[in-house]
């Protein structure tokens, strides 16, 4: 008897120490289905993306979001929406999270909290073939520029046109929202734009795929960071996601991750909570 006890006992510190970390902190709605629904736009490489040849979900965030579903003990779900309905399809509780490159911006947390986990420089670049034509920035002045015109980058060009070309009295940037960053890239190498803006994490990875196609431009104007995207009343699945976040940078994962898909420069050193600016 007292050994069928000990082996009992055993038996239940294995089970305790096998449990996933962090599992229990989950609202008990996203443990019991074994599921955490994410947001995601595959548009976003080496962020998010579809692989050319088996059509499949890769990329640093969706490595890092199973990663972070496995320290969890769950499944992650990736649910392909669209940008503009990403954040109010966790508000409305239809999805738990976003997981997708977005930025941590003041005006976005009215209905989230973002955990931060990447920074993203505002990137100028131009053709390659085009490059010593701006060996200094200011001769972007006078020049026409595209962004996405989803995201905030057309607002960051122009406050950097405000602050370097209008304040020198020189010509401001043309600002030319675009249908995304590829589309900016297309109309970049089409001759329908002088440059370009986006983030600092993409280039790298886009000018390995079309070698001797873009250049940079300088370094990047600001830094700003990226984060996963939690409802403000969903404080139990943040501080879970957070923890394990941490749990991943301390045993090396963040880190290898980081260096597969060369963004190195683009890491924070901790999980960090709406410090976006």
């Amino acid at each position: 008897m007292r050994r069928a006890l000990a082996t009992l006992a055993m038996l239940a510190m294995a089970a305790t120490l096998s449990a996933p970390a962090h599992a229990a902190a989950l609202p008990a709605a996203i443990t019991s289905r074994g599921i955490l629904q994410t947001a995601v736009v595959p548009n976003y490489p080496p962020l998010e993306f579809r692989d050319s040849a088996s059509g499949t979900l890769t990329g640093f965030d969706i490595e890092l979001g199973d990663a972070l579903a496995a320290k969890l003990g769950v499944k992650m779900g990736w649910q392909e929406t669209n940008f503009e309905q990403m954040l109010s399809s966790v508000k409305t509780g239809r999805l738990d999270i976003v997981l997708s490159g977005m930025s941590d911006l003041p005006a976005r947390r009215d209905t989230v909290d973002f955990i931060d986990y990447l920074r993203s420089g505002v990137q100028f670049f131009t053709q390659a073939s085009h490059a010593q034509a701006y060996g200094r920035m200011t001769a972007l002045c006078g020049k026409s520029v595209g962004a996405s015109r989803r995201t905030s980058l057309p607002g960051e060009i122009k406050t950097w046109s405000d602050a370097h070309c209008v304040a020198a009295r020189l010509p401001p940037i043309n600002v030319v929202g675009t249908e995304g960053s590829a589309d900016a890239r297309t109309q970049l190498r089409q001759g329908r734009i002088d440059a370009a803006v986006q983030g600092s994490e993409t280039l790298p990875f886009i000018m390995k795929n079309e070698p001797n196609t873009y250049a940079a431009i300088g370094e990047p104007i600001r830094w700003t960071l990226i984060g996963i995207a939690v409802g403000k009343d969903q404080v139990a699945l943040r501080d879970a996601l957070s923890q394990a976040l941490g749990a991943l940078m301390a045993d090396g994962t963040y880190r290898k991750l980081l260096d597969k898909w060369q963004l190195g420069p683009n890491g924070v050193a901790a999980p960090q909570l709406n410090q976006g600016q």
